[in-house]
């Protein structure tokens, strides 16, 4: 597991909280050093600090995701609604804000490992078509109209998962336990946050979709 953080307390805190967990943390205190790190041995997992000297943190993001389908989660000082879009645009799967719950960080962070042994794991599944969207899970594309489109990794799992059940409403909670792999009710911002930016590349206008629409009080659904 790689985690990049300048404050070295909480670099320390982090590693022997993940330890007790029973992970191996290789550590960085520079983007620079934290992408070197990757290289030089790989990681399943990422947490990387968006407020880091020289490389930025969204930088780092961006340069993992180009290498690797790793899990990366991405902290942020507080829940600032630009830095987790940024983040997650960049290519992050999660985000987490200081100071820590270590309960919950651990959870997350078993979450995505979990995640990724499913996905390692499942049968391939055909293409979906749904409207004027063809999906393609084994190739990870998705075409719209026999445009490519150019979806984050978290984006395609969405919307994979909301082809799948064309035309069921599915709510907040069952795309965190489907999509991110979450146990337990957790922060209803990242699905909302990934719908927002997935919309912005599926409708004609985002601001009233006719394909990906929100069904008040229950969830969201894709319109066959």
């Amino acid at each position: 597991m790689l985690l990049v953080e300048d404050d070295a307390g909480i670099r320390t805190a982090v590693r022997l909280m993940l330890e007790d967990e029973g992970y191996d943390v290789v550590e960085a205190a520079t983007g620079e050093d934290g992408i070197a790190r990757f290289r030089a041995g790989g990681a399943d997992l990422a947490m990387v600090d968006l407020l880091l000297p020289g490389l930025g943190g969204l930088d780092v993001v961006r340069a993992l995701r180009s290498a690797s389908a790793l899990p990366i989660l991405v902290v942020t000082a507080q829940a600032d609604s630009h830095d987790v879009v940024a983040g997650l645009e960049a290519g992050a799967d999660d985000y987490v804000t200081k100071p820590f719950v270590p309960k919950e960080l651990a959870a997350r962070v078993r979450a995505h490992l979990r995640r990724m042994q499913r996905e390692a794991t499942a049968p391939a599944r055909t293409t979906m078509r749904v409207r004027d969207l063809e999906i393609a899970p084994g190739a990870g594309e998705v075409r719209r109209n026999g445009r490519l489109l150019t979806l984050t990794k978290t984006e395609f799992r969405l919307l994979c998962e909301l082809a799948e059940h064309a035309g069921q409403v599915i709510s907040r909670d069952q795309l965190l336990e489907r999509v991110w792999g979450w146990e337990y009710v957790g922060d209803g911002r990242l699905v909302d946050t990934h719908l927002y930016r997935l919309r912005a590349k599926i409708e004609d206008d985002p601001a009233n979709p006719t394909t990906l629409v929100t069904v008040r009080g229950l969830g969201y659904k894709l319109q066959p």
